[in-house]
């Protein structure tokens, strides 16, 4: 190995992030995702989980998942297009149409394979996007590839996106030597998280579906915190709202579902053309079918059991007053995501340090996940936490701060 040559691309990066708090290590939780996990041999309540209903390590999803590999093996063999397309896949596309309310569905193997295939399937080096500026990395991946020019709006400033839209059909004109407002050949798309993941708070849809039907430009929603979670049934963002669906709504299996893979939902025109333009499925080994049969399965029990949503709705109401109780300040949310603003990173570190020591994991979220000096605990619940636990961790949270 070339040590000096390796040094000279790493070794500045690395140091910098020690320098300033922001170095990244692995934990090791040495038990299943559950609402109680093992660290250190040590009984640990988790605050940090995105599998929200807890559906990981329910006796009867596991067994599924057992039988599903005993049945299928454990690997596909090939991408969908070639030998990788086996039952499983078909089965769970299909109820994730109808779980999702939509005409059709396509899986991915990760939900950022997802974002990123759908949207540099969609634009072009000639189309606009608009863009959160909260956005998760992976919409902003799909916009770099994807190499359309990209406006970044405000969070959730509607106004901002409607202004950021005239000025892109300005540009667009001025390209294309267009009069003024002869824009029918302009291809706009706005996208956005439905819950911003360090933030909890939620996209406004029926607003941007407005915007997108007022200016003929396409809407693209990523629901991988919103599905299993928002709604009456965990259905997501427009079963909250009670509203129409976006044009394109990507999700994940591996939250609230607590599989694998990333999906796409919306009209059977849009998930043929990804079947024909993604490169991130086209390219892509398929999903082992088992994972597809585990996901088809935690998504049907979902269907089955909208008491676990609401279970886990009245369990970020109790947390988040709890606090509020306690002295801090905390945001309204209807997401799982219940953020806890310290502001200095190596502050953020020690108090996460000091309440897993305690007995309570809840990350440090710092730059460049957030904007520097808006390091934070990110906590994230589940329906099965008890109010003792909540009750616990509220106090201990207040006190350490």
């Amino acid at each position: 190995m070339n040590e000096r040559i390796l040094d000279f691309f790493t070794k500045d990066a690395l140091e910098a992030a020690r320098a300033n708090n922001t170095y990244r290590t692995l934990r090791h939780i040495s038990s299943p995702e559950a609402s109680h996990v093992t660290i250190a041999g040590k009984d640990t309540v988790l605050l940090a989980s995105n599998s929200y209903l807890d559906l990981a390590n329910v006796s009867e999803l596991k067994q599924a998942m057992a039988d599903a590999v005993l049945e299928w093996g454990t690997g596909s063999g090939g991408a969908r297009l070639t030998t990788g397309n086996k039952t499983p896949h078909d089965e769970l596309e299909e109820f994730i149409a109808q779980f999702k309310g939509e005409e059709a569905a396509i899986v991915f193997n990760t939900g950022y394979m997802a974002n990123v295939g759908t949207i540099s399937a969609l634009c072009g080096k000639n189309d606009f996007i608009f863009s959160d500026e909260l956005n998760h990395a992976s919409i902003i991946d799909g916009i770099r590839l994807s190499r359309a020019k990209c406006f970044v709006y405000k969070h959730n400033d509607m106004a901002d996106l409607e202004r950021a839209i005239e000025a892109a059909k300005a540009e667009f004109c001025a390209r294309e030597k267009l009069a003024e407002n002869a824009v029918s050949n302009f291809r706009g798309l706005i996208v956005t998280d439905a819950v911003f993941s360090m933030d909890g708070d939620l996209a406004n849809l029926p607003e941007l579906l407005r915007i997108a039907k007022a200016h003929g430009v396409l809407l693209m929603i990523d629901e991988a915190h919103a599905t299993g979670v928002l709604g009456r049934t965990g259905r997501g963002l427009a079963e909250h709202y009670n509203c129409e669906h976006a044009d394109v709504t990507v999700g994940t299996l591996s939250k609230a579902v607590a599989a694998e893979g990333g999906f796409v939902a919306g009209s059977k025109q849009l998930i043929e053309f990804l079947k024909n333009k993604s490169r991130s499925f086209i390219f892509t080994t398929a999903m082992a079918p088992a994972v597809a049969a585990a996901a088809l399965r935690n998504l049907q029990f979902i269907d089955a059991h909208p008491e676990r949503v609401q279970q886990l709705r009245d369990n970020v109401k109790f947390f988040c007053d709890a606090l509020r109780l306690h002295g801090l300040q905390v945001p309204q949310t209807e997401s799982a995501i219940i953020p806890i603003i310290i502001g200095d990173e190596a502050k953020a570190l020690r108090i996460s340090e000091t309440l897993q020591k305690r007995g309570i994991l809840i990350p440090a979220i710092r730059y460049p996940t957030v904007a520097k000096g808006q390091a934070r605990l990110r906590a994230s619940l589940m329906a099965t936490h008890t109010k003792e636990e909540l009750e616990f961790a509220a106090a201990k949270i207040a006190e350490i701060i």
